[in-house]
């Protein structure tokens, strides 16, 4: 049986392309943070070209946002980033760890899609770090503190072999990940039985991590 633990806001949608100051076509797939008493929505957009972009919108309230006049991180046009934004940058999750806040987004290109790490303190600068997956991975998080005294991520590879799936990985410094193994993996014939993949970072609770997550089912009506 299905909890409805959550109630959907009667004023949605709450953003659309036409709050957008520049040209864009959409506006979805958002994280949002309180920052210095304000909340902070980080959001994805395609421009008509396709290409994906990254944009801010603040609020006073949590349900009321203004975006920013310019978009907070486009494609990148040189070096090695470049070479693997060239389709555009997505789906940004915002992650509190170590006083900063990591964003790590999908990196689109020939090439597939790869996780980017990006780091910001204010919102306002942004400093991307390197890519911390192969191809073929979406949906990662990092955990708000270091455990054992290393870093851990959550994340989904693609799979041609097995149903598309959860796994951890651990870090000594952001960059260079392993002990990777799966911890949890879609049900059959369940609401998720296609694919599931991380939402928001986890959070810490008197009875352990809470982790959000998505899943998929093959048919709209499910």
């Amino acid at each position: 049986m299905l909890i409805d633990v959550v109630q959907r806001y009667e004023g949605n949608p709450i953003l659309t392309a036409a709050d957008v100051p520049y040209p864009v076509e959409t506006v979805h797939n958002a994280g949002v943070v309180k920052h210095d008493d304000r909340y902070i929505m980080v959001f994805r957009s395609h421009r008509a070209n396709g290409r994906s972009i990254l944009g801010i919108a603040d609020s006073d309230d949590g349900y009321h946002f203004t975006v920013r006049p310019e978009p907070f991180m486009v494609p990148a046009t040189e070096g090695l980033f470049a070479e693997y934004e060239r389709f555009g940058v997505e789906d940004a999750r915002i992650n509190p760890l170590d006083g900063a806040y990591y964003l790590t987004y999908s990196a689109y290109s020939p090439h597939g899609v790869r996780i980017g790490l990006a780091r910001t303190a204010d919102f306002r600068k942004v400093e991307r770090i390197a890519f911390i997956t192969q191809a073929d991975y979406r949906n990662t998080v990092l955990f708000p503190e270091r455990i054992g005294g290393r870093y851990v991520k959550l994340d989904r590879p693609h799979s041609d072999i097995s149903p598309w799936s959860i796994w951890i990985s651990y870090s000594p410094d952001l960059r260079h990940w392993g002990d990777s193994r799966v911890i949890m993996k879609p049900v059959r014939y369940h609401w998720d039985e296609m694919k599931i993949g991380p939402g928001a970072p986890p959070i810490r609770t008197d009875r352990g991590w809470l982790n959000i997550y998505h899943g998929v089912f093959p048919t709209m009506d499910g």
